[in-house]
């Protein structure tokens, strides 16, 4: 009797840890099935659960199993799969692929005047839309702080009626509350990024944060608050850049939409691609008019990254449904092939300086002062000790001037004194490490010397600041040059206006695109460094309920703003015509005329892999002039010329697609650009333009060519009537060069004197196949 209950216990062990194993190896997988089948949601996910019961053999299994059912602009779903489920699944006729899930990183009282985006004139494009009145612009984040006074409704009308969505209520969070006219929908979705557990489970002592759309860390209000945030006056950051705060469509309507969650193990939030998907599914469905998502994945990319990228096949049926979707272009800049979010049917935005800056003098014992930049607003100092830790000591001490060893000094040397530090690093986050090393070896101050950049943050009230390498140097010669260096710092200022030029900010991601280098990335730039807007409490960098914040993610919600106010004033626009406004209307210089550079190793004129079409301009956008416009067929187009088989498009687009063969150039897709990655010997490329400018106008070519290659266009004239609205044009180019180049720019402008409607032109000429096409 014992031996056989034995037996009957090692079989239950064993089977309970195969169950253990399998659960163990299950990981969230999403099945993307294209288009949808029905117009019943219901049946929509009917049809996943019964495609997941064929695989799992069970009702009970396949629900356990499934984590979500996108259901509404697309068909797919999200579930729990081992490695042989999801061999199973990517063999049924039905499924186009399965995707691993993935996670994505989060990547103003100033900006807008020095957009010249402003109500000053009676028929600006503010004052033509009502700022917005009547838009709604969903925003895929880390939630919204809905008692901000960003966030207040006051003045604005109803509820469009057509909105379909909603306000959640749960943890910290009652939407019945503290939602209202501008802030009118919130959801959240965690699902993916906890592997479908309960929710329940997840542990806010060791991981801080709100199981609902309510936002921990403050990235998700300040995107809002940007792209949309009501008129606040007297906003500053430490009485910094005082002014009054807005975000860019002011009264435009605002759905939050959480997917990214604050992970306290590395300090930032992350994003499941399977929630971002769900949210970009909802936001669908609730009938948002733009899509703001400040997130990107890392380099490398997938080689088929419209494929495996599931935010990338979100936005394509969000697109198609007329919604533009704007990300942000990523921050592992200055490095060429960085830019990210590079699928044709995004918008993707860099990130630039604008004409306002914090300078801190630094007076040296010499008499010189010098200028650094940071958020100090502490007390005006007497002169102060002043080194560079080097030179000889006790055999068992370290000096290091590298500004991450500073810790490893002998305190004796930092204590009570301005310390000088080098570093290699781009990164604010050294900044704030030195600042805190030297003030735990009770130093009074420091000073990072790095390559240019102009990101900033404040050091909790202790006095750290950043300067180039050359003033670094300057400083480190004159403490070399005498026995008893001093200096003294004041508080920062606010400058405003020239002489402070435009810059790509440094950590920028630059072009080509690495997946599709045809396809320029990105499309277009806008101010992304040191942006006041609100924030959350919970924020470090918190003050008085606003912060300043950098990067592609700040840049992204100023062309979000911009963007709904277009589609306010131009509500039957494709969001390709959009972009194709904002790209050929941009500025090339900034909006004082001065030209544009790009900051990085060496600094240089920008191009178009650093800014796209360049930096946004709403008022020329408003009226374009011309537009290159595309639809679904146009990214059929795209898909077949990279590879897409014609069973996966046909399930993509809903329709029964057979690619060309030989299969199109990807040259020929009607971007407001050119790029040529490529060049041989010769190419000729098609575009087409709409006129969505007077009826009679004609427009004549100018071309600036690169340089060492011939550019011709054909017609050089293009007349518009009232029953021509769309014209043709090829364009031939032809290169020089005999060896193998970079890149070369120019550019295309159609001009009726009145309208001057530009595209960047890219061109790499690559000889080597020449000859081997030739031989």
């Amino acid at each position: 009797m014992e031996t056989k209950m034995t037996k009957t216990m090692i079989l239950v062990a064993i089977c309970l840890m195969l169950a253990l194993n399998i659960a163990a190896d299950t990981k969230v997988h999403i099945v993307y099935l294209g288009d949808t089948q029905h117009d019943d949601p219901d049946l929509v996910t009917d049809s996943h659960h019964q495609m997941l019961w064929s695989i799992m053999g069970s009702k009970e299994a396949a629900h356990d199993s499934m984590v979500y059912s996108y259901r509404h602009g697309f068909s797919a779903f999200a579930a729990k799969l081992t490695d042989s489920q999801v061999n199973q699944l990517s063999e049924l006729p039905e499924v186009v692929h399965v995707i691993r899930d993935r996670l994505y990183e989060l990547q103003t009282t100033r900006t807008w005047e020095y957009l010249k985006h402003t109500s000053n004139h009676p028929k600006n494009l503010l004052n033509q839309t009502n700022m917005g009145d009547k838009v709604i612009i969903g925003v895929i984040d880390s939630g919204i702080w809905p008692e901000s006074e960003s966030f207040n409704d006051i003045g604005l009308g109803p509820i469009p009626k057509r909105w379909k969505g909603s306000c959640e209520s749960k943890q910290s969070f009652n939407g019945s509350t503290v939602c209202n006219r501008k802030l009118i929908g919130a959801k959240y979705f965690i699902s993916g990024l906890i592997g479908g557990a309960d929710e329940s489970n997840w542990n806010t002592t060791e991981n801080p944060e709100y199981i609902s759309p309510r936002d921990f860390n403050g990235h998700g209000t300040h995107v809002a608050a940007t792209a949309a945030g009501s008129f606040v006056a007297d906003a500053s950051y430490l009485a910094l850049g005082r002014g009054i705060a807005r975000g860019g469509a002011p009264r435009a309507r605002i759905a939050m939409y959480k997917a990214c969650w604050h992970l306290a193990s590395i300090g930032t939030a992350t994003c499941s691609g399977a929630d971002m998907l769900k949210a970009i599914d909802e936001a669908i469905q609730d009938g948002v008019d733009v899509l703001s998502i400040s997130t990107s994945f890392p380099i490398p990319l997938f080689p088929e990254v419209d494929v495996r990228d599931g935010m990338a096949v979100g936005a394509f049926h969000a697109v198609a449904k007329g919604i533009p979707v704007v990300c942000s272009g990523g921050n592992a800049g200055p490095a060429s092939q960085t830019v990210t979010n590079t699928a044709p049917w995004i918008i993707t935005v860099a990130a630039t300086t604008q004409d306002r800056s914090f300078p801190t003098l630094i007076t040296l014992g010499n008499n010189v002062t010098i200028v650094g930049q940071a958020l100090y607003q502490g007390p005006d100092m007497d002169f102060t000790g002043l080194v560079y830790p080097e030179g000889p000591g006790a055999s068992n001490e370290t000096f290091s001037g590298v500004c991450e060893d500073l810790a490893k000094n002998p305190a004796r040397i930092i204590k009570e004194k301005i310390v000088l530090c080098f570093t290699k690093s781009t990164d604010y986050g050294t900044v704030l490490k030195a600042a805190s090393d030297v003030f735990n070896l009770d130093g009074y101050g420091v000073i990072v010397a790095r390559n240019p950049g102009y990101q900033l943050s404040p050091c909790d009230g202790f006095p750290c600041l950043a300067v180039d390498y050359e003033l670094g140097t300057d400083i480190l010669f004159y403490i070399r040059s005498t026995k008893s260096p001093v200096a003294k710092i004041q508080p920062t200022r606010t400058l405003v206006g020239l002489p402070v030029a435009t810059k790509v900010a440094t950590f920028s991601s630059r072009g080509p695109s690495s997946i599709s280098p045809a396809i320029l990335k990105p499309d277009i730039a806008a101010p992304g460094v040191n942006i006041l807007a609100a924030t959350s409490p919970n924020d470090t960098f918190n003050d008085r309920g606003f912060a300043m914040k950098s990067g592609t993610s700040m840049s992204t919600p100023v062309v979000s703003g911009i963007i709904a106010l277009l589609k306010s004033l131009h509500p039957h626009w494709s969001p390709a015509a959009i972009r194709s406004a904002i790209v050929t209307t941009a500025w090339k210089t900034d909006p004082s005329g001065e030209p544009i550079f790009a900051d990085g190793s060496n600094r240089k004129l920008a191009d178009p892999f650093d800014y796209g079409g360049g930096v946004v301009n709403s008022e020329k956008a408003a009226k374009p002039g011309l537009v290159y416009d595309m639809g679904v067929n146009d990214y059929v187009l795209y898909l077949c010329s990279v590879g897409y088989s014609d069973s996966s498009i046909t399930r993509l687009v809903r329709k029964n697609t057979v690619c060309a063969n030989p299969r199109p150039s990807v040259l020929d897709l009607n971007l407001p650009s050119i790029t040529i990655p490529n060049l041989a010997k010769e190419v000729t490329i098609t575009r087409t333009v709409t006129n969505v400018g007077p009826i009679g106008s004609v427009y004549k070519a100018v071309i600036e060519a690169p340089m060492g290659v011939n550019v011709t266009v054909t017609p050089r004239t293009l007349v518009f009537n009232a029953k021509t609205r769309k014209l043709s044009f090829k364009v031939r180019v032809l290169t020089k060069h005999r060896v193998n180049t970079g890149y070369y720019f120019g550019s295309l402008t159609w001009t009726d004197s009145v309208h001057n409607v530009v595209i960047p032109v890219s061109v790499r000429t690559q000889i080597l196949q020449r000859y081997y096409d030739e031989n």
